[in-house]
């Protein structure tokens, strides 16, 4: 699995990244939204990525941040939400935005989005209410290096926990801690419980 990648930017192209890393171009697609969060071609850029294999395809989707990559992993598990929908949600609506949405049930704000009706509103209001919480209270990230608070709260989610255990665990901890002291001190927090 490509987790992340850090390269040149060769060009953008919305909703396509070119990429060079160590020589090899990636092309990613993303949501439009990141296009303005991003540096200059030339520069440096973390994309956090989601690599999907079809029959038919290999498909590298990136994001600016792992809170707006949990959110897209999120809304693809939802039935009759593909890639493009996914990624146009996000462009519609930041991942902070969305997850109010969601929780809040506001069906006409979803339906805002291109691609979205009542019916696909509703379904993903139901299926992502409880979901959703933790993910979208994280901030984007602008930085070329990744946050290891968003990082340890990733690495939750993957261990099974709810995203709004994760994000308290992770927000009761101190400023300054390591990635790996973040983790083992959330799990220590969240075993007591």
């Amino acid at each position: 699995m490509i987790t992340s990648l850090r390269g040149i930017i060769l060009q953008k192209r919305p909703p396509w990244l070119w990429l060079e890393v160590q020589g090899v171009g990636y092309e990613l697609e993303m949501p439009l939204s990141s296009f303005y969060q991003m540096v200059d071609a030339g520069e440096t850029l973390l994309v956090h990525t989601h690599l999907a294999i079809r029959e038919d395809a290999h498909l590298l989707y990136g994001f600016m941040s792992v809170a707006e990559r949990d959110t897209f992993r999120l809304l693809i598990r939802v039935n009759g939400i593909g890639g493009k929908v996914a990624l146009a949600c996000l462009s519609g609506l930041p991942a902070e935005k969305l997850g109010q949405a969601v929780a809040e049930g506001n069906v006409a704000q979803l339906t805002a989005i291109p691609g979205i009706g009542p019916k696909t509103a509703e379904r993903l209001v139901v299926e992502l209410r409880d979901k959703m919480g933790g993910i979208s209270a994280l901030p984007t990230s602008k930085a070329v290096s990744g946050d290891p608070r968003q990082e340890a709260v990733a690495a939750l989610l993957t261990l099974g926990y709810k995203p709004a255990q994760a994000s308290q665990a992770i927000g009761n901890l101190g400023d300054g801690l390591s990635l790996e002291d973040l983790i083992r001190q959330a799990l220590q927090q969240l075993s007591r419980h």
